[in-house]
């Protein structure tokens, strides 16, 4: 059946794929919870209705800040029925981001998933006018809980006008305002209409490997456009869908479900390998030996080379002898997955295809909702160390400047109550990115930087520090790294090493230390990272090259306000928190 407004994928699931108990799937005290296409329906219908009877109606804006859980999808559901507008919030940004989206959403309700969320923003809500209620997912004493909604949504007589108001919802109608986590300002609020969100799950779909027989996990948060895109597109596959509890129980949690798909963001599979490879400098003599022939091999890996007779018949053998207890960590089913949200270094894609854990890497952002660019699982339309190909009903074209613009069917409707800044990121239909890059001669789109983040140093000469951060991010030693330099005569770097790594290092070499600032304050261990950066020095332009680094004694978090809730350092944060070490690395 045909899909246009996003609540028809209920309908789609009811009369497309075959009767099953776990359509949805969350862990309540240490039990998985599964959720047929009845009881989604149910909840849902429930939660319509009970906001109708509170007087909710169409373009009203409604929040939900919540973990990932079968009852958020009951929640935007229900929303998306009425024609009110979800306005899904990242549960760990600052309580001035919760501030201003309340306020400049106008939002009427809130669903908060439980007692550590709801403290978060308990006492800025009487500053919230336009906000009549809240309800909590988990049940907490003296707070309206959401079966209170649902018990009047029962009792409700206003079934056939709710399918009236089904009917008289248009496609073109805008059905969520998502509140990007910008590196500066305040967040700005994209609205996406039903068509907007679901041609991008029409045009994505057939790129993933799984049917109605295969499970999903999904740990990236529901509130981010990505995971929600994609969490549509295993509802349009009839794929049955487990949430993990949080990132901690991630390992845990592959072992139970086994899933066939995930997405993911570079920064956990750059997590996992760094484990495996600690582990693999644990082994001794022969076991050794083999493990590192066998990673070596993996990071030689390209797509579609069968010609490659010699090599092909070595990896064989590397995966059974090391790579097929990799795919056991990832529960021995996986099947495919997808990377997003920011740049993967090729490496990664290469040593994860090799060992038969299919990763693709995709490009885009919450104003083309979001997919631009994607790998695919078909020959000749992916590569590594690109996005891949655009998707077949988005335009993709580089700009003078060498910026990539899109036009189609995703590109948002534009900013809340900005229109200037909605005409100043859609110019003649194509939306202005922000990226840079080029498309090869293969057809594939390659992300070159960050058109704002390029700087030109005092020499006159332009630096995309992504690039250079990308590839330095590649030694076991350094976990974040942010290049500097605008109008200095050279490169240098803030680094905040590896700690997990770096005390395996310590134990090994014999460096005694008691803290984290003592330790990268240790000349043996800054003389490590110097020589890890004059090898990548080698790779770069003279221009690129990192003169100097200062090293930092903690990881830069979402919490601490260092970095956005998708993983993007914020620039203008950093520099204003670390000016006097950055002026420091330059006068020194």
């Amino acid at each position: 059946m045909e899909v246009t407004r996003i609540f028809d994928l209920l309908s789609r699931y009811e009369h497309s794929f075959k009767p099953k108990d776990d359509v949805l799937a969350g862990k309540e005290n240490g039990e998985w919870v599964k959720y047929d296409v009845k009881a989604y329906r149910q909840m849902s219908d429930n939660i319509s209705l009970g906001l109708m009877e509170l007087g909710v109606k169409k373009g009203d804006k409604i929040a939900t800040i919540s973990n990932n859980r079968p009852e958020w999808n009951f929640i935007d559901m229900g929303i998306s029925q009425t024609g009110a507008i979800h306005v899904p919030i990242y549960p760990t940004i600052s309580e001035e981001d919760y501030r201003y989206i309340l306020k400049h959403a106008e939002v009427k309700y809130v669903f908060v998933a439980g007692k550590e969320l709801l403290r978060k923003i308990e006492h800025i809500l009487p500053e919230i006018d336009n906000l009549d209620q809240l309800f909590t997912i988990n049940k907490i004493d003296n707070h309206d809980h959401l079966s209170s909604l649902t018990e009047k949504g029962k009792k409700s007589k206003k079934g056939k006008e709710l399918d009236k108001i089904r009917d008289s919802i248009d496609k073109d109608d805008v059905a969520t305002l998502i509140y990007t986590s910008g590196t500066t300002g305040n967040p700005k609020g994209v609205m996406l209409t039903h068509n907007n969100v679901l041609s991008n799950v029409i045009a994505s779909q057939w790129i993933f490997p799984v049917d109605e027989t295969s499970r999903a996990l999904s740990y990236l948060p529901l509130c981010h456009v990505y995971e929600r895109m994609v969490n549509y597109v295993l509802q349009y596959k009839g794929v049955s869908i487990y949430y993990a509890e949080n990132m901690g129980t991630i390992v845990d949690n592959i072992q139970e479900v086994k899933p066939h798909l995930m997405t993911t963001v570079p920064r956990l599979l750059e997590k996992v390998y760094d484990k495996i490879l600690a582990k693999g400098r644990r082994l001794k003599g022969l076991k050794k030996q083999i493990f590192f022939w066998a990673v070596n091999l993996g990071l030689k890996y390209e797509f579609d080379r069968p010609n490659r007779i010699f090599y092909n018949v070595q990896l064989k053998l590397a995966n059974k002898l090391v790579f097929s207890k990799w795919r056991e960590a990832f529960g021995g089913e996986m099947r495919s997955i997808v990377s997003g949200g920011a740049a993967l270094q090729p490496r990664l894609a290469q040593i994860y295809n090799a060992a038969q854990i299919p990763v693709v890497e995709g490009y885009g952002m919450t104003e083309s909702s979001p997919v631009i660019a994607v790998n695919t699982f078909v020959p000749k339309q992916r590569k590594i160390g690109t996005v891949g190909p655009p998707l077949k009903n988005v335009e993709v074209k580089i700009s003078e400047k060498g910026e990539i613009l899109a036009r189609g069917p995703s590109i948002m409707k534009g900013y809340f109550k900005d229109d200037e800044m909605t005409r100043e990121a859609i110019i003649d239909g194509w939306l202005h990115t922000g990226d840079m890059g080029i498309v090869d001669e293969d057809g594939m789109l390659k992300i070159t930087g960050r058109l704002k983040e390029i700087f030109k140093t005092s020499m006159g000469k332009y630096i995309s520090p992504v690039l250079i951060e990308n590839k330095i991010k590649e030694s076991p030693f350094i976990d974040q790294i942010m290049v500097v330099g605008e109008n200095q005569k050279f490169a240098a770097a803030m680094i905040v090493p590896d700690f997990e790594h770096l005390r395996m290092w310590c134990k090994i070499k014999g460096v005694p230390y008691s803290t984290d600032e003592e330790m990268i304050n240790n000349k043996e261990y800054r003389n490590r990272i110097k020589k890890e950066i004059d090898c990548f020095n080698k790779q770069f332009g003279n221009t690129e090259k990192i003169k100097k680094f200062e090293l930092i004694d903690h990881e830069w978090t979402i919490d601490s306000g260092e970095i956005t809730a998708n993983l993007k350092l914020k620039r203008a944060t950093l520099q204003k928190k670390y000016a006097q070490l950055i002026n420091k690395i330059f006068n020194n």
